[in-house]
């Protein structure tokens, strides 16, 4: 009898605790997240628009500008040891199909060097240089434009920033003697968003440029070592096929 009103208590002690627990906290879903980001994306006003525009701006171009320089910079490592072989063998045909074979501004001012030979060396190295000139400023070709987005972005975000200003102080002032806070913290809450939008472009803008720039800097070295590298090889004055 004891054990029944024992048990009997138990359950029903049981049953009081699952009834006074605590509702199951349901974790925020990932919309209510977005929609917060909207929201701040919203408030910053119409300049966060062009913020995004620039932004996307210069990820295209850093995306475009690290393949074509990627593409270019894949040089194969005997190259210039089989032009050398082909050129003291008197084989100018061979070196220019293996000149056509690749895609790279190496191989195109070795191809422009190979077709000025038996004149003067002042004329192949020019001709050798001019084309070395184009493929460089074909490289370089919008870095300047990101330069541009890397400075100007944040120059809009704290234009951004004086709008918010403005535009809180101007509230305030239209208040009068009813000032109340949230009149000072949604211009300040704007002038934040943009602040940190301009900040963002800006340093994505910044970092790219100088990694775009060094590799560029690597590819023009490159080419200045197999141009001398050639000049070496034709003052050796080989023959023709």
């Amino acid at each position: 009898m004891v054990f029944q009103l024992l048990q009997t208590d138990s359950i029903s002690m049981l049953a009081d605790t699952l009834v006074q627990a605590p509702e199951t906290v349901v974790p925020a879903q990932p919309t209510e997240m977005s929609e917060s980001l909207w929201s701040m994306f919203t408030m910053g006003g119409p300049l966060m628009w062009v913020l995004l525009a620039l932004s996307i701006l210069a990820i295209y171009i850093i995306g475009r500008k690290w393949w074509i320089i990627n593409h270019a910079s894949q040089i194969d490592a005997h190259f210039m040891q089989d032009i050398r072989d082909y050129m003291n063998e008197g084989k100018t045909k061979s070196a220019l199909t293996l000149c056509r074979k690749y895609d790279n501004p190496v191989a195109r001012m070795i191809e422009t060097g190979i077709h000025r030979m038996g004149r003067p060396m002042a004329d192949v190295q020019s001709a050798i240089e001019n084309i070395g000139n184009v493929e460089v400023a074909r490289l370089e070709k919008g870095l300047p434009l990101l330069a541009t987005i890397a400075g100007g972005a944040p120059m809009i975000g704290f234009l951004g920033t004086v709008l918010g200003m403005v535009q809180a102080f101007f509230n305030m002032s239209k208040a009068g003697n009813n000032i109340d806070i949230t009149l000072l913290s949604g211009g300040i809450y704007t002038a934040m968003l943009t602040t940190v939008g301009g900040l963002i472009v800006g340093i994505i803008a910044y970092f790219g440029y100088n990694w775009l720039t060094s590799k560029v800097s690597d590819l023009v070295y490159k080419m200045e070592s197999s141009t001398m590298e050639f000049i070496d090889i034709v003052l050796h004055e080989p023959g023709e096929e």
